[in-house]
């Protein structure tokens, strides 16, 4: 089929006709995750009735028979992830600008996979007797809560004509005003929260200058801002954390909860396929830092639903004696085979311990405790944080899953409170 060129078939009075014209497109992913645009070809097939009558509320569909660009080399994409909108314009003896929308429904798309979307539906209330041509225009492709916007780049033939009559008492005048199907939105774009509420828990914090027979030690709330990096990506968010311990021998059992860690899946989600690890740094008297780690999650996540990240837990094996303190540090998210890090932008402490140094403690600056904390990460865990990740870390307690594009991929983030 080239360019531009347009086939009608089935254009019988009455009967629904299908035409595919096809068009030099490009497609820009969002700024901000380094991907160039994408430009290629558009091919897309219009059915409508071949004829109708002034006063008619006709149907009109948009099948995709090729999209302008493969999905990247970056993730698969899962199925039911993807999702198109876009605008469809009438001219002639009436003008409109149709909103067509598709369900998200898509198969599993292989990185380097044709894309596959769904086909568009839309409605028009044909207003003036005469010729109405059809022709696709501007489309969006929303894929896992992130918008792809796609443009022609020449002028793009009709495809689709409709004969419209008189109908009993219309008056069969032409009409310029436009007509549009219920539902005027061309981007269904469902764009996150790029950030928590800032305002922290204020529970008392509590620092201790000597245990005296005290086993359980409760940390205070520290809300602090993050910027999390993706495979190509970054996003900015803020969360509360809260670092609580238990005396255990001469090591500690920690625990770290995210007090409004919750987000949004923006895809079904399966059992078993997010896991987050964190590491705690110490200061005061320790140094290095301390991995704690959550379950995966044990039940399926439906799409839109909240995710919530679990207590993460972990051993604080003291490698120096006196006051010691720990602080939320680097957070590593993994979800659906991509991994995202965080790194908060400032730093605060939630408990302060008074140690006994033990041997093999974690004094010393290696980076990681020597404690068995984190050590004992379930297949298909975590990749490592980095070398020497010390008083400069900090973590985020919200991510939400990957989010992959019509020629690009980025994690979003849904931040929501958690329920009480």
């Amino acid at each position: 089929m080239l360019t531009g060129a347009a086939v009608l078939l089935g254009v019988s009075a009455g009967q629904a006709q299908a035409a595919e014209v096809a068009y030099a497109t490009k497609c820009v992913p969002p700024s901000g995750i380094g991907l160039p645009d994408v430009n290629g070809t558009t091919k897309v097939e219009i059915t409508a009735p071949a004829t109708a009558k002034v006063g008619d509320t006709v149907d009109v569909v948009w099948k995709f028979t090729q999209a302008a660009s493969k999905n990247p080399d970056i993730i698969d994409l899962p199925a039911n992830s993807v999702q198109p909108s876009g605008t469809l314009k009438a001219a002639g003896a009436q003008t409109a600008d149709i909103a067509m929308q598709g369900p998200r429904e898509n198969p599993a798309i292989p990185k380097g996979g044709a894309m596959t979307l769904s086909d568009m539906k839309g409605t028009l209330k044909l207003t003036a007797a005469g010729q109405v041509t059809l022709t696709p225009d501007a489309y969006v492709v929303n894929a896992l809560s992130t918008d792809t916007k796609c443009a022609p780049t020449e002028a793009v033939q009709p495809a689709a004509t409709i004969t419209v009559t008189a109908g009993a008492g219309g008056s069969g005048s032409g009409s310029g005003s436009p007509s549009t199907s219920p539902d005027p939105s061309q981007s269904q774009s469902q764009s996150p929260s790029a950030s928590a509420s800032a305002t922290p828990s204020t529970s008392p914090s509590a620092s201790e200058t000597g245990d005296g027979g005290q086993t359980d030690f409760t940390g205070k709330v520290v809300d602090i801002p993050y910027t999390c990096q993706s495979p190509i990506g970054e996003k900015k968010a803020t969360s509360p954390i809260q670092i609580n311990a238990k005396k255990n021998g001469g090591s500690y059992d920690l625990t770290a909860q995210f007090k409004k860690s919750v987000m949004d899946s923006p895809i079904d989600i399966p059992a078993g396929k997010v896991k987050p690890t964190m590491q705690i740094v110490l200061g005061g008297a320790d140094s290095g830092s301390v991995k704690v780690e959550g379950p995966l999650n044990s039940a399926p996540i439906p799409q839109n639903e909240p995710i919530e990240i679990p207590d993460l837990t972990g051993v604080y094996k003291p490698g120096a004696t006196g006051e010691s303190t720990l602080s939320p540090g680097v957070l590593t998210i993994e979800a659906m085979g991509t991994t995202t890090t965080c790194t908060p932008d400032s730093t605060a402490v939630s408990l302060t311990l008074n140690t006994a140094e033990q041997a093999s403690g974690a004094s010393g600056g290696s980076g990681s405790s020597s404690s068995s904390g984190g050590s004992a990460a379930t297949g298909g865990g975590l990749a490592e944080t980095g070398s020497g990740d010390h008083g400069t870390l900090k973590a985020l307690g919200l991510v939400a899953g990957t989010a992959i594009l019509l020629g690009g991929a980025v994690f979003t983030f849904m931040p929501r409170r958690r329920a009480s």
